[in-house]
């Protein structure tokens, strides 16, 4: 007999693997924001894991009122309406629905499924990462990073003259 799907515990192990899926959103949006010169502040990166946890969080109470389905659809759009939403203030509609809705969708809604495929949740998780490793290396291939980053060492501030 086929097992009906429990969504309380599947809803937890989404939940529990939360930090790892917002770990790749920020490794994405990070690659994203240095290739175009878009600077974020880490008051920004706040309200977006915010919005990105609010995700697990609607998941987590709807599962016990409605279908797991119809629960996981209201909380994906949920999260990407308010990264979308908001970044379109920060940044720009055009950035805050392609490449930031984008990336959430595959790094939110797409991992999170994952979880409904039952024996297949860790290989399709890992090779989700190893395409995102290989498309990350090809994209920031050519990128210098000393330039790029603030590491890099300032100019020494001229002497004042007394």
């Amino acid at each position: 007999m086929p097992e009906k799907l429990q969504p309380g515990p599947l809803a937890g192990r989404i939940s529990f693997f939360a930090p790892v899926s917002l770990f790749f959103f920020f490794f994405i949006m990070l690659i994203i924001t240095t290739m175009r010169g878009i600077e974020l502040h880490p008051m920004n990166y706040f309200f977006l894991a915010a919005a990105f946890f609010s995700f697990h969080l609607l998941l987590a109470y709807l599962v016990d009122h409605i279908s797991i389905y119809l629960a996981f659809g209201i909380a994906a759009a949920v999260s990407v309406f308010l990264v979308v939403s908001y970044l379109r203030l920060v940044v720009g509609l055009r950035f805050a629905s392609r490449e930031a809705g984008v990336a959430q969708f595959v790094y939110l809604v797409m991992f999170s499924y994952a979880f409904f495929l039952k024996g297949f949740t860790g290989l399709a998780i890992t090779i989700g990462s190893i395409v995102t490793l290989f498309v990350a290396m090809q994209v920031t291939g050519r990128i210098r990073w000393a330039e790029k980053s603030s590491l890099q060492s300032a100019p020494e501030p001229a002497a004042k003259l007394i």
